[in-house]
């Protein structure tokens, strides 16, 4: 237990991730399910994505979301781009946390369909971003591999696969004389397990034993919570989570394809292990219920249902 971080840090992802899939949602309630994220103590919220409409039009409406917000102060509101045309939408609204980013993807088949490139392709559009995130003054932060664990298409990613990855992330940034703060691992399809989060994280350490990790995990298989506890107990104080376990990705060929891990069962297991949020937990419960008010069924999340523990004082 030595390795245990004493925080975490939680993006929450659930309006990006959660309003790209659910059928059409009313702009104002994004708006109040943000607003309300705000207040529970985290401090970093992804609002929304700049894609193309026609592809996820579930986020047509992403320059009325960002003007709609109430910005909170101390909170970072940041949005998904996978062009140079959606960054310059995102620095348009002058309402967002504007940091670049750059993205390669450990399966072939999956960035075709997500992003119609190939692998070559896409390293080449990720240089492409560094010069305009250059060109446009955006600082550069983060570098994440997606499909990094296993591919509904292909199957299981090797981690020598992920090293590979994450050498050429941290080799497009040194081009560009940037340093990146962390790289995600991101497990889009929901196929890690304890042992394979094991493997690619410790593969990726042994070879960066200083390059701080985050870990983007789904819970289409019901590994989510394991999983973060595995890579908690390996030092990671990153993670991406959704409220109440909103969302899912539109393109893993998965009708049962999930979210990402549900932000408030992290919350539950972090605070039973001593590890410090900044989340009112019990806030954010409310919020997790009117996320199901807003789509209108159940959400996966387990503590909304259960409850947080309850202890007796003695």
């Amino acid at each position: 237990m030595s390795d245990l971080p004493a925080t975490v840090i939680i993006q929450e992802e659930g309006p990006r991730e959660g309003f790209q899939i659910e059928g059409p949602i009313p702009t104002a309630r994004k708006v109040e399910l943000i607003d309300r994220l705000s207040d529970t103590g985290l401090k970093h919220i992804q609002v929304t994505s700049f894609v193309s409409p026609t592809r996820v039009p579930g986020t047509a409406d992403a320059e009325q979301v960002v003007a709609g917000i109430t910005r909170r102060p101390g909170v970072s509101y940041t949005g998904l781009w996978l062009n140079d045309k959606g960054l310059r939408r995102a620095i348009a609204t002058e309402r967002l946390d504007v940091r670049g980013g750059i993205n390669l993807c450990a399966s072939p088949t999956f960035l075709a369909r997500n992003q119609n490139r190939t692998m070559q392709e896409n390293l080449e559009a990720q240089r492409h971003m560094l010069q305009v995130y250059s060109q446009l003054g955006v600082e550069v932060n983060m570098g994440a591999v997606m499909a990094a664990f296993g591919c509904n298409f292909e199957g299981e990613i090797s981690p020598a696969t992920v090293v590979l990855l994450v050498g050429q992330l941290l080799d497009l940034a040194s081009e560009a004389e940037v340093k990146l703060e962390y790289v995600a691992i991101c497990d889009t399809m929901a196929w890690a397990t304890p042992p394979s989060i094991e493997r690619v994280i410790g593969a990726v350490r042994e070879k960066w034993p200083e390059l701080e990790l985050s870990l983007h995990l789904h819970d289409t298989r019901g590994m989510a919570i394991a999983d973060a506890w595995t890579g908690l107990q390996m030092g990671v104080r990153r993670f991406d989570a959704a409220v109440a376990g909103l969302g899912g990705c539109p393109f893993a060929a998965h009708k049962g394809a999930a979210g990402n891990i549900c932000t408030e069962d992290l919350v539950l297991l972090c605070e039973e292990a001593g590890i410090r949020t900044g989340i009112d937990l019990e806030n954010l419960l409310e919020v997790a219920h009117l996320a199901e008010d807003i789509v209108g069924h159940p959400l996966p999340g387990a503590v909304k249902t259960g409850g947080p523990l309850r202890k007796r004082s003695v």
